[in-house]
């Protein structure tokens, strides 16, 4: 090989070199700890929006927001949920996990293990009023507080009427037992009364006979006055001519 075809050779070498050079470069930009971090914190903040809406509101939501009901689980409620539930209920493989009575409202959460899907019930003494199906545990949790929620809304107007008829119904009590102490009260001062005028009428007797008596205890002290002054004169006069004693 002569000089000249060793220069171009050297300088291809170079040249090459350089490319590879500046490729490595570029993997090192692309793979640098910079932007990994940037991506793993894009995937991040876009898994929450990804997750389920339903379980977010478990963790999230405040307790007394009402949760909003899906077009499919309102028309599953209206159309076939509440006898598929009725029925399954005679079986053995329902679950009850959850249930909560206010008044002759109560929800209920059961588990159907078989198919890992759970019913959420809304019912009125006894009878159920509305029944979710879904197959997210945390979706029927939410809504099982909910409807629970809605029975103490639901039941408030029921117990306080339950609580004013208990309260009527001890005042009327009351008013009846006042009464009958009342009647009994008066029949005891009528007969109080009578009793008095009674006794008035035997005192007023008593004085009337007690005054008739004392004069005529009067009249009779006066009469034995008379005869003992009477029985001494005739005692002198039969006495008289006769020797005195001494």
């Amino acid at each position: 090989m002569d000089h000249k075809s060793k220069v171009r050779h050297l300088k291809l070498v170079g040249l090459a070199g350089l490319v590879v050079i500046g490729g490595m470069q570029v993997v090192c930009a692309q793979t640098s700890p910079e932007p990994v971090a940037n991506v793993a914190v894009a995937s991040e903040t876009t898994a929450l929006p990804a997750a389920d809406p339903a379980a977010s509101s478990v963790l999230s939501a405040a307790p007394a927001q009402p949760v909003v009901l899906t077009a499919d689980e309102a028309k599953q409620s209206a159309t076939g949920n509440v006898a598929e539930l009725q029925q399954m209920i005679n079986g053995s493989e329902l679950s009850e996990l959850r249930t909560t009575h206010n008044g002759s409202y109560g929800a209920s959460l059961f588990f159907y293990g078989k198919e890992m899907t759970w019913y959420v019930a809304l019912f009125q003494q006894k009878n159920f009023w509305r029944v979710i199906k879904t197959s997210d545990e945390g979706r029927a949790e939410a809504i099982y507080r909910d409807f629970a929620r809605q029975t103490v809304q639901l039941s408030d107007v029921e117990i306080r009427r339950a609580r004013l008829d208990a309260q009527k119904a001890f005042t009327e009590r009351m008013v009846a037992l006042s009464q009958d102490r009342a009647n009994r009260l008066q029949a005891d001062l009528t007969v109080a009364r009578q009793q008095q005028a009674i006794v008035a009428d035997q005192q007023k007797q008593n004085r009337d006979e007690a005054a008739a008596l004392q004069t005529q205890k009067l009249a009779a002290q006066e009469q034995l006055r008379t005869a003992q002054r009477q029985v001494r004169n005739l005692q002198r006069q039969l006495e008289s001519g006769l020797p005195v004693s001494r």
